[in-house]
Order: C-alpha cells, then sequence, then structure tokens
C-alpha cells in the first residue's frame, strides 16, 4: 500500500512541475491510453500465472 500511495505522491509532483514549466505532461491524453497500461500490465500478470501453470 506504501507503495502506491509513494507512487501517486511522486505523479501528482511531476504533474505540477511539468505545469509549472509548461510542458505537456508525460501522460497518455486520455482514458484509452490509460486503459491500455492497465492491459499490458494485466497482461504480463496473466502470463507470468500461465506460466507458472505449465
Amino acid at each position: 500500500m506504501r507503495e502506491l500511495i509513494l507512487a501517486v505522491i511522486a505523479g501528482l509532483m511531476v504533474g505540477i512541475l511539468f505545469k509549472f514549466f509548461r510542458l505537456p505532461l508525460p501522460a497518455p491524453p486520455v482514458l484509452a491510453g490509460v486503459l491500455g497500461i492497465v492491459g499490458v500490465y494485466l497482461g504480463g500478470v496473466v502470463g507470468d500465472w500461465i506460466l507458472s501453470k505449465f
């Protein structure tokens, strides 16, 4: 849980820093991009699970 909180805090700090310097955010601009990242992560988890079963 601590990892998640630190990740959110780090993300907030990076977002604020980028806006302060008027740079584009280094993140997908739409929900579809975020869901794509989640899908890649879940695919890796499922792949590990499949490899451990066989």
